[in-house]
């Protein structure tokens, strides 16, 4: 394994909860059905009927995590009559989530057995 260089800079907010502030920006993100919701919405918005047929879990369900998403302020949300439609914020989400993928790929094997991280369902 390649050494980890130091970094020039904090990683880390000085502030007061900043790093509590960042594991929640993690948290949010720590869900299944949030990852795949996410990419769904990356390239265009959506309603909330299409996130249900594409995740496939309840309209209830997926609310909630739409909500999740645009109270973390991951989405937006644009109001049209009775209906919603959801979009992605910050096309740097992407670029994040590439970023995972990545480094979870390069650790797969230690991710698979690490029993201290349940998977979500």
């Amino acid at each position: 394994m390649a050494a980890v260089p130091e970094p020039t800079a904090a990683l880390l907010p000085a502030e007061a909860n900043g790093v509590e502030l960042m594991a929640k920006f993690f948290r949010a993100l720590g869900d299944p059905a949030r990852l795949r919701l996410l990419e769904f919405l990356l390239n265009s918005e959506h309603s909330v009927t299409e996130c249900v047929a594409h995740v496939g879990l309840s309209q209830g369900r997926v609310s909630t995590h739409l909500a999740c998403l645009a109270d973390c302020g991951y989405v937006q949300v644009r109001r049209q009559g009775r209906f919603a439609y959801y979009s992605v914020t910050d096309p740097r989400v992407a670029d994040l989530v590439l970023q995972a993928r990545s480094l979870a790929a390069d650790n797969a094997a230690a991710l698979a057995a690490c029993m201290r991280i349940t998977s979500g369902a």
